[in-house]
C-alpha cells in the first residue's frame, strides 16, 4: 500500500507544479513579462515581476534604469534579506555568481532586468 501512496503523492505534486506554472505564465501575459533565465521560485519571481510593472507604470516619461534598479534592490533586500543585486537596461551584458535560487533574468515592455543574490560572508581582518 506504501507505494501506492508514494505514487499518488508523486502525481499529486506534479500536477500542482503544472497548475502553479500555468498561473504564472497567465500573469506572465498581463504584465508583459518574459523569462529569460531563472532558478528562483515562482513566488520571488512574481513579486520581481509586480515590483517592476508597478515602478515601470509610476515613472513619468522615460525610463529611469537606476530607479527601477535600486526599488527592486531595496525591495528584496528589505524581504528576503541581503545581498540582492539589480541592473537594468536596454542592452547590456553580464557574467555573475549567484546564490542558488536568487537568480532572475527577465524582459517586461523593452526593458531588461537581471536580480540575483550573493551571500554575505564576513571578512577576515
Amino acid at each position: 500500500m506504501g507505494g501506492a501512496e508514494e505514487e499518488l503523492e508523486r502525481r499529486s505534486k506534479f500536477l500542482s507544479s503544472l497548475i502553479q506554472k500555468k498561473k504564472a505564465t497567465e500573469q506572465h501575459d498581463r504584465l508583459n513579462v518574459r523569462v529569460r533565465a531563472s532558478d528562483m521560485p515562482l513566488a520571488l519571481q512574481s513579486r520581481a515581476f509586480k515590483c517592476a510593472r508597478d515602478n515601470l507604470d509610476a515613472m513619468p516619461g522615460k525610463l529611469d534604469s537606476k530607479r527601477l534598479a535600486l526599488a527592486l534592490k531595496k525591495e528584496f533586500d528589505s524581504l528576503y534579506g541581503p545581498a540582492w543585486h539589480c541592473i537594468v537596461g536596454t542592452s547590456f551584458g553580464s557574467y555573475v555568481t549567484h546564490s542558488l535560487g536568487g537568480f532572475l533574468y527577465f524582459s517586461i515592455d523593452k526593458v531588461y532586468i537581471l536580480l540575483f543574490k550573493t551571500a554575505v560572508e564576513p571578512l577576515d581582518h
